[in-house]
């Protein structure tokens, strides 16, 4: 077995999207390399029905999938296709935007007023950037959960893991995506095939993200400088991004701690990127754009 060195560790970005949504970029409009096949993570958490409610009125999509979590409160969604819905607690939706479509999604909080949800892109290849768009809209009642002897809780969205095997089918970057909670104290061994890249998002607790023995300095933003000493811990809104190895470790802090654990094949591909439109060329990001304009972006009837 060989651990995953912690490459980096991020703190999101405060960033307004749709209407005028406050959230958390954890990553996005970027570098691609390191992620791949993901180009972008949103936290979009608030408390504030103002910050969220305006949400995000119609726009493209073109050459991605958007996978959607909610955790609390709910979203109301519909396309140019006609599929409209209600996301929940606990509901995911996997869209494949493929040839294009025209989607909007507005979130509302819960009795208390509060929203929180993810929402994570991953590319499409060349060979299915123009596939026809689909949804896959799982209740949360449709994702197993699994729980370790040490009280270590899985819920497993995508892909298999300890013997469960998620609900999300037929995404092209074949994804793992896990949402997990160590309890407090416990250090927990996690499997993560070694040719994909990965890396976790922490939303509650706090704990330590470690390298092999001899760990491999790195140094959060918040670390003014350069030679002070390397920082592990991960708290709430850490991202970490793992380097390559078959597995990861994690020590739960006094809290316990929950993240999602995401990972996929690269696609290694060049990418041309305008907002929620993903190509391989400036050429075809620019008939997108034409096509959006005279009313033609719509392939799929």
């Amino acid at each position: 077995m060989s651990l995953r060195p912690v490459r980096q560790i991020i703190q999101p970005k405060p960033t307004i999207e749709g209407a005028g949504v406050k959230l958390q970029r954890a990553f996005g409009f970027g570098k691609t390399k390191e992620f791949d096949p993901f180009l972008l993570l949103d936290d979009f958490r608030n408390d504030n029905p103002g910050d969220y409610v305006a949400g995000f009125p119609w726009h493209p999509h073109r050459g991605i999938e958007t996978i959607t979590y909610v955790l609390a409160g709910s979203v109301e969604h519909g396309d140019s296709l006609g599929n409209k819905g209600k996301m929940t607690a606990g509901d995911v939706q996997w869209m494949t935007a493929g040839s294009g479509i025209l989607h909007q999604e507005m979130p509302r909080g819960d009795q208390q007023g509060r929203m929180h949800g993810f929402q994570l892109w991953a590319n499409l290849p060349a060979s299915l950037k123009m596939t026809d768009p689909r949804y896959q809209d799982i209740p949360a009642s449709a994702i197993p959960e699994v729980t370790d002897d040490d009280g270590t809780r899985v819920r497993v969205v995508c892909g298999e893991f300890w013997g469960k095997r998620g609900p999300v089918e037929g995404v092209a970057a074949d994804p793992t995506y896990l949402d997990i909670s160590v309890a407090p104290g416990q250090r927990k061994r996690l499997k993560v095939e070694t040719t994909r890249n990965a890396f976790a998002y922490v939303f509650a607790g706090a704990g330590t993200f470690r390298d092999s023995s001899n760990p491999r300095a790195v140094l959060t933003e918040s670390v003014a400088k350069p030679e002070a000493p390397p920082v592990y811990d991960a708290r709430n809104h850490s991202l970490v991004l793992f380097d390559r190895g078959d597995e990861i470790v994690v020590q739960a802090g006094d809290e316990g701690i929950r993240f999602l654990l995401v990972s996929g094949k690269p696609i290694e591909e060049p990418v041309a990127w305008y907002g929620p439109i993903v190509m391989n060329t400036q050429a075809q990001l620019k008939q997108a754009m034409a096509e959006l304009q005279d009313g033609n972006f719509i392939k799929h009837r």
